[in-house]
């Protein structure tokens, strides 16, 4: 629970850090694609950084009980920012196409971590 709060709160810190560098300091390096690119990777790193601060704050009020399936769905999160958002940092910067193959692989996750969600509540709700 409380991983998960300084989890989500590095991330979102990083997503506006992130977000200010590539607004500005990139801002002569990268072409649209690349801008675009990068946009996305700050958006999906900072839904997902409130999503795990949200995670871990269910889990330490205890509102839904048993957290395992939680902690899991927090823990794929934060693998999906890497995996996701990573990737295409990398991928805005070096134009390395391939990196593109790689960043379904975060989106997965990011699914996976919010089917655990409903799973979560669902189990709560019996």
């Amino acid at each position: 629970m409380k991983g998960s709060i300084i989890s989500g709160s590095i991330h979102g810190f990083l997503a506006v850090a992130l977000g200010a560098f590539g607004a500005h300091a990139l801002k002569a390096v990268l072409d649209d694609y690349g801008v675009g690119i990068w946009d996305t990777a700050v958006q999906y790193q900072m839904f997902h950084a409130t999503a795990i601060l949200i995670i871990g704050v269910l889990m330490s009020t205890r509102l839904m009980g048993n957290v395992a399936t939680l902690k899991w769905a927090a823990i794929l999160m934060n693998l999906g920012i890497i995996i996701f958002a990573g990737s295409l940092y990398v991928l805005a910067i070096s134009g390395i196409k391939i990196l593109g193959a790689i960043t379904p692989i975060g989106g997965v996750l990011f699914l996976t971590a919010w089917i655990l969600v409903i799973v979560s509540v669902l189990k709560h709700a019996k």
